[in-house]
């Protein structure tokens, strides 16, 4: 054994090894349980950053644990390879997105590699490829056919020097992110998917799934259920307009009644009014995006026609104004100033009335809850009674009805972009169709030029009869789903086979908080359409989520941006991959957020350092080396072996088991002195041998590499310890002893005995007996090593 720890041979040794050993491939004829871990797929940008390493080193820790447990392990990898970066960095570089790409993930690929990652790569998937994205084709089309997929026209943000729709999140102040053009609203056509249809389903999952909390009440909020009123308003020229409230209990509060701009009626209107069309091109100059509705200045413009309040009978104008939004709800509003801030700003930009109907001392608008006020017959009432009553009565004049609401709207999967996977629908005499073959496939010329479908005859008229789709999909489908189609990859004639469901659904899925909403979201209402087309058993995709912290630098989120992003391989090159993987782990629990540091990562090598030097000095020892002590080495560490086998399994606190680690080998090498090792042979490599088992899952090479060294065995075959492993050998136990569950005594007792044996001597107790005396005992509570209850009468 080579006495200096050569971190770069051993970690490109043992990485071989694997590869030629194939030795994360899973066993498809396993009788073992499965496990299957996954990290959220990269986006091939051509570097990995600390990011990725840290969430791959915690995926890749809990695999190799489940492994020493005895699972079937399954921990794959892939590309979410579609999207709009790869299509401007190559039009940048002046190279093909698919080029660009692929370089990109040979790139990763290698980087992963070399941080010693256990990824089964038979399992690997490219969603640019059209070997994936032939059956995510053929899923949209049974979307399609189960009425889940439709085309409408809706307004979008659109960049007029681009030429495409920009989502929400594009749109900076009003100009295009890339462009910095002025964005316009535009109405197309585009496509759509029905995720509302499972809205309710949503929400009630979300009670069922080990996620952490913030992550269930932000999807929650997204999803958006409100229970309230819809009611019926009619018009003075004879007209209905309807707007659903959560707070009917203000309805004598109405002041003025608020309609979309996309409402319908709006066109209508515009015909007798052409000071509409003046307004409504002002209001298309703010994104669709709600964020951006909410902060833009409120604009109304007052029409022509009244609504006629249902229970006062009294004309209250309508507005047309930019803050209501035509997909949620009914595209209406009945105004309340004195009880909603939005509608209080208006009111007070505009001067149209304000009536308090709810009693309190607070300064308006006040939304909270009170004693009603200026509403005739229900004075005096709270806003939840009035709620019921309200409703009701106009329920009975078939003027309202109550139902729930959703923030939640349909999902726009149409994208105007090249790099993308083609939405396979074809259209003849203005009626869409599903494309007769799939896959369609998105065109790459061998000259490496390119352009937007669109622009593309050959691509978009294929023949003379019909004309194709030339969207593309939105880059979260391909996510929404690559989770089920690791478990059959190397099967190119079914999108899934018998392992799709011996695998699903994923045990342990782990991601960035960022993805909490539509990533997930998406997932779980793809998940569960998947299992009502038969294709999947189930309800939800991921038993639990892990939503690892960010790493910081200077207190900040790398960037590079900011000029504080840290490259890996530096690092693995000066260090090697299991300081750093052991650093990611130690500094900060999974959850919290990680600041990087240099000194941490070199103390993290002093720690693998010392573990060389440690086994070093093992392997040298002679028979004669070992001195007799009285107290066991083993007993020493065996609470630190207990909060080791906790850490991994009940609370998956990653960080504490390097600690840990750290005791134990501080712990052995206290045995050790110039005389020799004050331990026996056998307490010494017991307590050696669990260390490098429990060090393995976060330090794989050099744990590996000392397992078969020093103890002449092979880490892949290792088993974790049994539970008698974990068990005090203790000559005594403290009990706990009652009398009608007030503690009376403790005593020290063999562990040994019997819950008769214990009974007598705890009966036996001075004060114990006292309170027993003269007492008839109804019942005995006895829990062994713990606790004995004597219950009286």
């Amino acid at each position: 054994m080579n006495e200096i720890y050569d971190f770069n041979t051993i970690e490109t040794t043992i990485q071989e090894d694997w590869k030629a050993n194939k030795t994360f491939e899973v066993n498809k004829n396993s009788n073992k349980p499965k496990y299957y871990c996954l990290s959220m797929l990269p986006y091939p940008s051509g570097n990995l950053h600390m990011g990725h390493v840290r969430n791959y080193s915690i995926g890749d820790a809990v695999s190799r644990y489940k492994k020493l447990k005895g699972f079937n392990v399954l921990q794959p990898m892939g590309w979410d390879a579609f999207g709009l970066p790869a299509e401007n960095a190559a039009i940048s570089k002046n190279i093909h997105p698919q080029d660009w790409t692929e370089q990109n993930i040979n790139q990763m690929k290698k980087q992963l590699d070399s941080l010693g990652f256990g990824y089964d790569w038979s399992k690997e998937i490219n969603t640019s490829d059209q070997s994936y994205y032939k059956f995510e084709q053929g899923l949209f089309l049974k979307f399609y056919e189960k009425g889940l997929a439709y085309r409408k026209k809706s307004l979008v943000n659109w960049d007029p020097v681009d030429k495409t729709v920009l989502a929400n999140e594009q749109v900076i102040d009003g100009k295009g992110w890339r462009t910095g053009a002025d964005v316009e609203l535009k109405e197309i056509e585009t496509w759509f998917l029905k995720i509302t249809d499972y809205a309710d389903e949503l929400e009630a999952g979300l009670d069922t799934i080990d996620w952490p909390e913030n992550v269930k009440n932000m999807q929650k909020n997204w999803i958006g259920k409100s229970k309230g009123t819809e009611i019926k308003f009619e018009t003075d020229n004879g007209r209905t307009l309807n707007a659903f409230t959560t707070r009917p209990d203000t309805i004598y509060g109405v002041t003025f009644f608020g309609i979309s701009p996309n409402h319908p009626i709006v066109k209508e209107l515009q015909k007798e009014d052409k000071g509409i069309k003046a307004f409504l091109e002002e209001t298309r100059k703010v994104s669709s995006a709600e964020a951006d509705q909410a902060k833009a200045e409120k604009l109304g413009y007052k029409t022509k026609i009244n609504i006629i309040h249902p229970l006062l009978k009294t004309n209250i104008p309508v507005w047309i104004i930019n803050y209501v939004l035509m997909d949620y709800g009914t595209g209406a509003i009945m105004g309340v100033p004195a009880h909603d801030e939005r509608d209080f700003d208006f009111a007070n930009k505009y001067s149209i009335p304000i009536t308090r109907v709810i009693s309190s001392e607070e300064d308006l608008p006040f939304s909270g809850s009170g004693p009603l006020v200026n509403s005739q017959d229900l004075d005096g009432f709270m806003p939840e009674e009035a709620f019921e009553k309200i409703s009701n009565t106009l329920a009975q004049s078939g003027k309202a009805k109550i139902l729930n609401q959703y923030r939640l709207r349909d999902w726009g999967i149409s994208r105007q972009r090249y790099w993308g996977c083609p939405i396979p629908m074809e259209y003849k005499n203005g009626e869409a169709y599903p494309a007769k073959k799939l896959p369609v496939i998105l065109p790459v010329s061998e000259d490496g030029s390119y352009e937007p479908l669109h622009q593309n005859d050959s691509f978009r008229c294929p023949n003379d009869d019909i004309e194709r789709e030339t969207d593309t999909f939105d880059t979260f489908m391909e996510s929404s789903w690559y989770f089920a189609r690791y478990t059959s990859a190397e099967n190119d004639k079914d999108i899934f086979d018998e392992n799709t469901n011996y695998w699903l659904p994923v045990d342990l899925y782990i991601g960035g908080v960022e993805h909490a909403i539509l990533h997930l979201l998406y997932s779980r209402f793809f998940f569960k359409v998947l299992r009502d087309l038969n294709m999947v058993k189930g309800d939800e995709p991921f038993k639990k989520l892990l939503t690892q912290g960010m790493v910081l630098k200077d207190g900040a989120k790398m960037s590079k941006s900011k000029g504080n992003t840290v490259d890996p391989k530096e690092y693995i090159e000066n260090y090697g991959a299991d300081s750093i993987r052991t650093f990611m782990i130690f500094a900060s629990p999974p959850e919290q957020s990680l600041e990087w540091s240099d000194n941490g990562l070199e103390g993290c090598h002093r720690f693998l350092k010392r573990l060389w030097a440690l086994s070093y000095k093992i392997i040298n020892l002679e028979d004669s080396s070992f001195i007799k002590s009285k107290d066991s080495l083993n007993d020493e560490c065996k609470d630190l072996f207990v909060k080791i086998n906790d850490d991994y399994e009940k609370r998956l606190n990653l960080n504490t088991v390097v600690s840990s680690c750290m005791e134990i080998l501080n712990n052995i090498n206290k045995r050790f002195s110039s005389a020799g090792a004050e331990c026996s042979k056998e307490d010494l490599i017991t307590t050696y041998d669990f260390l490098l088992l429990a060090l393995s899952p976060i330090a794989p090479h050099i744990s590996e590499q000392l397992y078969k060294e020093i103890l002449g065995k092979e880490l892949q075959d290792a088993s974790w310890p049994s539970n008698e492993f974990f068990e005090k050998n203790e000559t005594e136990v403290k009990y706990l002893i009652q009398v009608n569950g007030r503690v009376r005594a403790n005593i020290m007792l063999e562990p040994s005995l019997s819950e008769g044996e214990v009974k007598q001597k705890a009966k036996e107790h001075e004060n114990v007996s006292r309170h027993l005396e003269n007492k008839d005992i109804i019942k005995v509570i006895f829990i062994k090593n713990k606790l004995i209850n004597f219950v009286h009468s």
